[in-house]
């Protein structure tokens, strides 16, 4: 939308086709479940609850027994993940009477420049949090005797056996990944290039559907590393400030969960238009409890450590995998084993 210096501009248009444009910018965020704090505002510390869905296991009780026992009963509950939000991500622009009067064609080009800058900050410490996580599973995609798609249908294995729902996978590639997927004629990936016009970042960036994933391509991820995932291992929050009744130009707006604000004054000490973009900004990943089955009882139960099993890494270059240690110290890891059965001693010919 181009404005000629005799329209009318107003603040609250801007802010929407702004708030639409950044949503459309984004590419690793876009896979990331999203959650707005509007409703949230005024919470303690920051920071938001987001409700996850409880689990509860099965129990069975012996066919005309004598009675003298009692049945177990458990308690339903719902866990709460807390999003804490940890900057403002913001573009600032000064701009001086003579830019204004003959360089700018309205404010629209100067907008989209500056919620460019905002999504790049939101890309980037995206990609910062998912390379922080730790990943109970990481696949090697040098390993012996298994090509791309076997990787992938090892990938899409693991994550059936940590039980996480099919539906809003995504496979998150970085560009060597892509180049090697490409190359790879068994995936046949390559004719899906191009075939769509795009309409979004997110939209550019999906090179294909494979074995139930998504592929999406990320330029800001390193070039090796690959994430398997579903929409829900990581929650993205935005939120825009409010406009301050000081400023006497600006407005706040959202689009599928993505929200900012624009603000405008004018700095009469040094004849400069003052404009700036920011939002709020928040990342979390999400931990499960998991349903066990006791092999000896055939009883469920509930494991005593919440796992992060929504997600698992990707390494191009490694020829092996790593995987939960079912006979280490580490007493996470055995159970997370012992629970879906994905382990280094399980894997064998399954590799």
């Amino acid at each position: 939308m181009v404005y000629t210096p005799h329209d009318v501009v107003k603040p609250e248009q801007i802010a929407a086709t702004a708030a639409v444009a950044l949503e459309e910018a984004l590419v690793i965020p876009a896979i990331f479940q999203r959650e707005g704090i509007d409703q949230f505002k005024g919470a303690k510390n920051d920071a938001i609850n987001v409700k996850v869905e409880g689990v509860l296991p099965f129990r069975s009780y012996g066919f005309r027994n004598d009675r003298s026992t009692e049945i177990k009963f458990d308690t339903y509950a719902e866990k709460t993940v807390q999003v804490t939000f940890g900057g403002d991500i913001y573009s600032a622009v000064q701009l001086t009477d003579e830019q204004n009067e003959f360089d700018l064609d309205g404010w629209a080009k100067l907008m989209a420049k500056q919620t460019e800058a905002v999504g790049r900050g939101l890309e980037y410490q995206s990609v910062d949090y998912v390379l922080d996580q730790d990943y109970a599973v990481t696949l090697g995609g040098a390993v012996a005797g298994r090509d791309f798609r076997k990787t992938l249908i090892r990938a899409r294995d693991v994550l059936n056996k940590f039980r996480i729902p099919k539906e809003s996978r995504t496979l998150l590639v970085g560009t060597d990944w892509e180049t090697a997927l490409l190359a790879d004629e068994s995936l046949n990936l390559a004719s899906n290039v191009g075939e769509a016009e795009a309409v979004s970042a997110l939209r550019e960036a999906t090179i294909g559907r494979r074995y139930g994933f998504n592929i999406v391509v990320s330029n800001e991820l390193p070039a090796d590393k690959a994430i398997a995932m579903t929409q829900s291992a990581f929650i993205f929050a935005t939120g825009a400030p409010s406009v301050p009744q000081s400023v006497p130009f600006g407005a706040s707006a959202s689009h599928n969960g993505v929200a900012l604000r624009w603000i405008r004054d004018y700095d009469a000490t040094r004849l400069v238009d003052r404009s700036v973009v920011n939002t709020y900004k928040g990342f979390r990943s999400v931990e499960d409890i998991l349903i066990g089955r006791d092999a000896t009882s055939g009883q469920a139960f509930v494991s005593e450590y919440e796992h992060f099993v929504r997600a698992i890494g990707l390494d191009l270059d490694a020829t092996a995998d790593v995987l939960p240690d079912p006979d280490g110290p580490d007493l996470k890891q055995k159970e997370l084993a012992a629970i879906t059965g994905v382990s280094a001693a399980a894997d064998g010919a399954s590799a």
